[in-house]
């Protein structure tokens, strides 16, 4: 059986969807774009400042289920432009210090026109 996630210390959904879901010993995020929970706009207009806004979302969305970044088994991760991975993996590497398996990929838009979005599969 799985349990929706919810946590008011990271953005709301903005479509038909959970922030997270809990399932066979594991929670699954969705997408965290860097959406400021406390004002509900993106705020920062670089790769640097969005990458931070999307780990501390991650954090709370994650931490709220029970589980944490160092939990963290897999990430996806999408960039609006893959000119931004050297910068957008430095602040990545902060945050994700157990080096979980990942992918990166460049796609052509994000929601709000961020210029980064990431999930996760961590271990509860």
């Amino acid at each position: 059986m799985s349990e929706k996630v919810y946590t008011k210390n990271a953005p709301d959904a903005i479509g038909p969807y959970s922030q997270a879901v809990k399932a066979n010993g594991f929670v699954f995020t969705s997408g965290q774009i860097a959406i400021n929970p406390a004002t509900g706009n993106v705020e920062a207009d670089t790769i640097e400042g969005q990458t931070e806004q999307v780990m501390k979302n991650l954090k709370a969305v994650l931490e709220e289920a029970g589980s944490s970044l160092e939990k963290a088994v897999k990430t996806v991760c999408f960039l609006a432009d893959m000119n931004d991975f050297g910068k957008f993996n430095e602040i990545y590497g902060n945050y994700f210090t157990g080096k979980p398996a990942r992918s990166c990929v460049a796609v052509k838009t994000l929601p709000k026109n961020v210029l980064c979005e990431v999930e996760v599969i961590a271990e509860l």
